[in-house]
Parts: structure tokens; C-alpha cells; sequence
């Protein structure tokens, strides 16, 4: 079987890569922009710094910000009708995963308005039509959205979360500057960042990974490792070693898919609002443990990416411990809670364990579980 790799067309990295949105937006015969950003960032004034290039160039646009940290159903619709109603013709998505998610869904139902339902996208929906054209500019660095074929929509009514994958919702273009991060505060740096190594380290195991993904993932493991910590005490070094860790890790993840880290940490978003991140961080050492005898010499290279010395000559079990206790001193160092306690309910968990294993991403999961092995992981967190 042949492996598949799915890239934005162009990218941009750097500081300064912004400047870039208006160019590719009159190259390829936008008259009108369709801005979707976080509500925050424009209270904030760093929707701004792209807007303003816009007014600058003379593109006008309109602005979408009914969005959540875990955008609904009912978000996407608001969008849908936005769009229709402003005559745009290209998106531009500011913000983290939320608002790239929420603007992939809205640029796909308006070129595929038979899936007009919401609902319809989960899993690999048909679609025929690329999403509308859409430059997508990230202010956190964690999600990889602007690079990945997946979106995750909440469906607030069955308080379960849905994973899309469809290789027509991919942005364009990707604009990774890392001053649109700057002025991210501490925690959502710690628990945007800890969502890339999540990505790194699941994808890196997953059924699927393959020798190119392989590549990403281990590299975007040192980066992660590497510039983390800087990155939450906001130093520049640490913002440009992220910015460009979490689009390399969603380089990779975004074509062999995750785990059940992932499935885990979706059913807790959507029935707890749990910052994304922040379940996935969490959950990933746990989970790594159960994982490790599906995962032949791979937590070795994993603890060498992370910098534990002498790897070579340590025993399997030796070095699966060092790659979990790795990923355990990160999430402490850059402030993320040890467990579950406080947000997880124990009359919740065989709920959550069963949309956990309904989940998208539960089947490349190295080691095959169950919903009673779901259920015993959630236990060991509160």
C-alpha cells in the first residue's frame, strides 16, 4: 500500500512571515476576505496585526469571531451563514485550533453545501470541492492546525466531540510567525505546547507511522524538548523553536493519524471544557505506559529526542521509564496538573470511555483496547 503525504501548498516561517497574507490573497483573486479569529485576540489587538495588511493593501473583509475554545455546531452554522451573507471569497484564519477548525468547516460546507449538516463531516466525508481558499495564520503553538486534513467539531447536544478527515479542508497557505505568539500568557504556551509533543509522540507510534513521518516527529520531539520551556518564559528563542516544532509535528500527525490520548482527551473538552492541551498533557504519560509493549525500540529514540543521556546502552525497560519520566518533567516544569482530579468525574468515566473508543483516533493506537481498558486509565488519573 502506498503512503500518502498531504502539505499546505506554500508555507511561511519566520518572523515577519505575515507581511505575506496580503500578497497570496491578491495572487490568487481575492476580492473579499472572510477573517474567522479567536474573540480574543481581536480584544486583544492581535487580530490586528494581520488586519491592519489587509486595510493597508486595500482588501476588504469582514470579521467572524462567534467562535469557542472548543467550537460547536451551532459555531459553524453562525459561520456558514456569515460567509454566505458577506460575499467573500477566501478565509482568513487567525487564531489557534479553534479558529482554524471552526474556518476549515465553514470553507468546506460553503463549496459542499450538501453537507450542510455539520454531522455529516465526521470521520472521511466525500466531499468533491476544495474548502474555499483560505490563509491560515496560527497564534499558538501547539495545534498544527494550518497544516493538518483534520478539524474537531463539539456536538454540544450528545456532549461528545467528532474528528474530520478530509484532505479538502487543508489551508492554502500556512503563515507561521512566531510575534503572533508572543502574547500568548503562560498556561495556554505550556498546554498548546504540550498538545505538539502529544502529536509528536502519538504520531511517532501510531499504527501507520512510516519512515518521512518518523522523521518529523522525532525532529519536532527535540524542538519541543528543546524550546518549550523558553518558550512559556516568552523568550524569543523559545516562540520561533515552537512556532516551527508544532507545524513539523503536524506535518507528521496530520497523515497517519494519533491515539487514544487523543480519543481520551476529546470526551473530556466536550463534556468538561477541558483546554485541549491541557487533557492531552495529562494523559500522555499514563497512556504511554500502557502503550509501551506495542512499541518495539521507539521510546528509546523518544527519550534520546528529549535528551535523556546514555539511551544506547540502557535496557528496555530502562528506557521506556526515561521517555515517560521525560515527558512527566516537561508537563511539570512548564506547570501542567499531574492528574485528573477536580475535573473528572468517576460516574462520568464509562461515558467517557465509551466515546473514547467510538473515537476517530482510537484506532491507531499501537496497543489494541477496549472500553473496560479505557475506563482503568481514566481510574489511575483521579
Amino acid at each position: 500500500m502506498a503512503n500518502r503525504i498531504v502539505l499546505n501548498t506554500i508555507s511561511y516561517h519566520g518572523k515577519g512571515a505575515i507581511e505575506n497574507v496580503p500578497a497570496e490573497l491578491q495572487a490568487h483573486g481575492v476580492k473579499k476576505a472572510f477573517v474567522c479569529a479567536d474573540p480574543d485576540l481581536l480584544k486583544f489587538g492581535v487580530a490586528q496585526k494581520v488586519t491592519s495588511l489587509l486595510d493597508k493593501a486595500g482588501i476588504p473583509y469582514d470579521i467572524f469571531s462567534e467562535i469557542k475554545a472548543n467550537p460547536t455546531i451551532q459555531n459553524v452554522q453562525a459561520g456558514v451563514a456569515a460567509f454566505n451573507a458577506s460575499g467573500a471569497d477566501g478565509i482568513v484564519a487567525i487564531g489557534g485550533g479553534s479558529a482554524m477548525d471552526t474556518a476549515k468547516a465553514i470553507g468546506i460546507i460553503a463549496n459542499n453545501p450538501e453537507f450542510a449538516d455539520v454531522r455529516s463531516l465526521e470521520g472521511v466525508a466525500p466531499t468533491k470541492n476544495h474548502a474555499v481558499f483560505t490563509v491560515a495564520v496560527p497564534t499558538t503553538a501547539g495545534t498544527a492546525a494550518e497544516v493538518t486534513i483534520n478539524y474537531v467539531i463539539t456536538d454540544v447536544e450528545k456532549k461528545r466531540k467528532f474528528v474530520c478527515v478530509d484532505t479538502h479542508d487543508i489551508p492554502e497557505i500556512a503563515v507561521v510567525d512566531p510575534d503572533m505568539m508572543a502574547t500568548m500568557p503562560k498556561g495556554l504556551t505550556a498546554a498548546t505546547g504540550m498538545d505538539a509533543l502529544t502529536h509528536a509522540i502519538e504520531g511517532y507510534i501510531t499504527k501507520a507511522a512510516w519512515e518521512m513521518t518518523d522523521m518529523f516527529h522525532l525532529r519536532a520531539i527535540e524542538l519541543i524538548s528543546k524550546h518549550l520551556r523558553g518558550a512559556v518564559e516568552n523568550t524569543p528563542e523559545g516562540r520561533e523553536g515552537m512556532a516551527l516544532a508544532q507545524y513539523v509535528a503536524g506535518m507528521g500527525f496530520s497523515n497517519v493519524g494519533l491515539g487514544i490520548v487523543h480519543s481520551m482527551a476529546h470526551g473530556l473538552g466536550a463534556l468538561y471544557d477541558t483546554p485541549h492541551g491541557v487533557a492531552n498533557a495529562i494523559l500522555l504519560p499514563t497512556v504511554m505506559e500502557y502503550n509501551a509493549p506495542c512499541t518495539g525500540e521507539k521510546y528509546r529514540d523518544i527519550a534520546k529526542a528529549m535528551g535523556v543521556p546514555g539511551t544506547e546502552t540502557m535496557t528496555q525497560e530502562e528506557y521506556r521509564a526515561a521517555a515517560v519520566n521525560a515527558v512527566r518533567d516537561l508537563a511539570h516544569d512548564v506547570g501542567i496538573p499531574k492528574d485528573l482530579k477536580g475535573i473528572l468525574k468517576e460516574e462520568d468515566i464509562q461515558f467517557l470511555s465509551e466515546s473514547a473508543y467510538a473515537d476517530a483516533c482510537r484506532p491507531g493506537n499501537p496497543r489494541d483496547t477496549s472500553v473496560k481498558e479505557i475506563a482503568e486509565l481514566f481510574k489511575k488519573l483521579i
